[in-house]
Parts: C-alpha cells; structure tokens; sequence
C-alpha cells in the first residue's frame, strides 16, 4: 500500500501492464474499453493520493470521481452530464462534512486590544 502514497504512476502502470495483457491474451475490450480501464485506474490512484495527502485535497477527490463516473461510459453505464454533476456535487457535499476542517478557512484571530 506504500506505493500507493508515494509512487502513485507505479499503479497506473502497473494497470495498464496488466490490461494489456488480458487484451493480448484474448480479454474482449474495444479500445474504448480498454481506455476506459486506464482512465479508471488513474482516477482510482488519484483518489487515494489525494486521500491520504495531509491536507487532504478535496477537488482532487471529486475531480477524479467525475472522471472515473464519465469513464465507465464505455462499459454502458450512460450517465447525463446532469447526473454526473449531481453526483460529483453530492460527495463534494458529504467530503465537506467529513474533511470539514480541509475545507473551511482558518479563523484569523484578531490580535489582542492594548489599553
């Protein structure tokens, strides 16, 4: 799981190998298929990367989530751009709440009133 956190491309690679491979050997994906699977694991990566960054990146998050949800298009789950933007809205809203203090400005305290 370190690779993840620190060598993130070394997955995406990894995947790509791997589909590659299962294309070659016979796996019936389109080229349509096969990008999708690479667009998928790179926004899979991405996530964790931005998971697991301090602070955690939130845009990142939901960035990648509505690559991965325009991406499995090819494997025909079509989606709206409206749905997309829902639901790229929707675990924006819920990392708001969990990762509140990555999405909020800090206070700036006033400095104290000499008298």
């Amino acid at each position: 799981m370190n690779h993840l956190k620190f060598e993130p491309a070394v997955v995406v690679y990894a995947v790509n190998v791997a589909v590659a491979l299962l294309v070659a050997y016979g796996l019936p994906l389109t080229a349509d298929m096969t990008g999708a699977l690479t667009t998928l694991a790179t926004a899979f990566v991405t996530v964790w990367t931005a998971a697991t960054t301090r602070p955690v990146v939130v845009p990142a998050i939901t960035g990648a989530v509505g690559t991965a949800l325009a991406a499995v298009a090819a494997f025909g789950l079509d989606l709206s751009a409206d749905q997309i933007g829902a639901t790229v809205a929707a675990v924006s809203i819920v990392l708001a709440l969990l990762l509140r203090q990555n999405v909020t400005p800090a206070a700036k305290v006033a400095p104290p009133v000499r008298m």
